[in-house]
């Protein structure tokens, strides 16, 4: 009971993961959701990739007025999407559908869970990602019900549930995570 719980609150910090992977068609204000990255050098146009210039040619004529950051983050992306299995795009895609719909404070939740979680020593993102997994592969019904058991919870119970695993092996409450019910777009 305890460790299912864990693994729907552990959905949000999974989920944050899916909503950082941007395609590199999106909207320049969309790339402020991306993890800050080390002071950017400025990227000359014509350094990109054909493929890359193809998918950012909307940026062609103001890519040198763009802050080096962007122009980073949009190499970044562009290639990223190139490297995407059309599966894969598709996922994609969807994710930022459901990115765009959020309202603002929700994308700020999902942006202030995925700082804690890169927070997190890699051994333990590993054991939040496993418990996403095991969520995810869980039959649809299942998914509801732990969803539905979550949010009956009080923050109290929540707080007390995520606590208590860590007498069970290998589920440990991340450090600093909320005990706020998470985010659950339609399936």
């Amino acid at each position: 009971m305890i460790r299912s719980l864990f693994i729907c609150a552990s959905l949000t910090l999974g989920a944050a993961a899916g909503f950082a992977q941007v395609p590199a068609s999106v909207p320049p204000e969309s790339a402020a959701s991306a993890p800050a990255q080390p002071p950017a050098m400025p990227r000359a146009w014509g350094s990109l990739s054909p493929g890359q210039q193809q998918l950012l040619q909307s940026y062609q004529g103001k890519w040198d007025s763009l802050p080096a950051e962007r122009q980073q983050a949009l190499a970044r992306g562009s290639q990223r999407w190139i490297s995407m299995t059309p599966q894969q795009r598709v996922s994609a895609q969807q994710r930022f559908t459901q990115w765009r719909a959020m309202p603002p404070e929700q994308r700020q939740l999902v942006r202030q869970r995925w700082r804690e979680f890169k927070a997190l020593p890699p051994e333990r993102q590993r054991e939040v990602r496993e418990s996403f997994n095991r969520f995810r592969q869980m039959p649809p019904e299942r998914r509801m019900q732990l969803r539905q058991q979550w949010r009956r919870m009080t923050p109290e119970q929540r707080h007390r549930a995520t606590q208590g695993m860590h007498a069970a092996p290998g589920m440990r409450a991340a450090p600093g995570m909320r005990a706020a019910p998470p985010h659950h777009p339609p399936r």
